[in-house]
């Protein structure tokens, strides 16, 4: 594991950890879901098969993620969207392929628009686009709502971590100037989204929302009629890399 500093942000310097293979080809990086780090199941899977394929693959953890410096309850969806383009700028040759889960899956889409020349195609797992306001504050109660905007904190329960997750007023507010699906997304890049139709964290709906809005006329939609949210079982990751190697770049 190594580190990659991080000055430019309103929190103080920070560093990112991550790792990286060397190979040939185009690279891919992994941009991992909200609250997870470098060392899940799909990103291990892809380091396996970029060894195999000798492609360079590189992962990494947000701010305030896994062994990445600061506090995760500092962090807004301005902060996390500087960190793909930071990674891409400092660590990539060239374009690359982003392979975003979940909440990456979003952070992907605006390193796309932010760094279209580093990105040169997408691969999308159950993509959280506008999860802030789609699925936060739009399934929160009107209890939650009211501690939320009184605290400034509350911890919505989730399957994923027992504890549940800690949302801040400022993440929820500072969400909303990144919103996508209110508007055309002018990303004209090769798209490929995979979705477990038993999702129960982001509907599969919201994919052909998200289709529907890009610009992109190479977008293709893979639905598994069987798949949850993770699609971490063998098969799911077969695919997965179907999706990859199958890229026309």
């Amino acid at each position: 594991m190594e580190f990659l500093d991080r000055p430019d942000t309103p929190n103080g310097p920070q560093k990112l950890a991550y790792r990286q293979q060397t190979g040939s080809g185009t690279g891919l990086v992994f941009c991992g879901g909200f609250r997870s780090d470098m060392t899940g199941t799909k990103a291990n899977a892809l380091a396996d098969w970029a060894t195999a394929a000798n492609r360079p693959y590189t992962r990494f953890d947000y701010f305030g993620h896994g062994a990445s410096t600061g506090a995760f309850t500092d962090g807004t969806m301005s902060h996390w969207r500087g960190d793909v383009p930071h990674i891409l700028e400092h660590l990539c040759d060239g374009p690359q392929i982003l392979v975003g889960s979940s909440f990456g899956g979003w952070l992907s889409l605006m390193a796309a628009l932010d760094r279209p020349d580093k990105v040169a195609a997408l691969v999308l797992i159950a993509p959280a686009v506008d999860m802030t306001e789609r699925l936060m504050w739009a399934r929160f109660s009107d209890k939650a709502r009211e501690k939320l905007s009184d605290e400034g904190l509350i911890y919505d329960p989730s399957q994923y971590d027992p504890e549940g997750y800690p949302i801040t007023k400022n993440l929820i507010e500072d969400g909303r100037a990144h919103l996508m699906l209110d508007k055309k997304i002018k990303i004209d890049l090769p798209v490929r989204v995979l979705h477990g139709q038993k999702d129960d964290a982001v509907p599969w709906e919201l994919s052909l929302e998200l289709a529907a809005r890009l610009a992109s006329p190479n977008v293709e939609l893979h639905f598994m009629k069987s798949g949850d949210h993770r699609l971490s079982e063998p098969h799911e990751i077969a695919r997965l890399i179907d999706l990859i190697e199958t890229l026309p770049v």
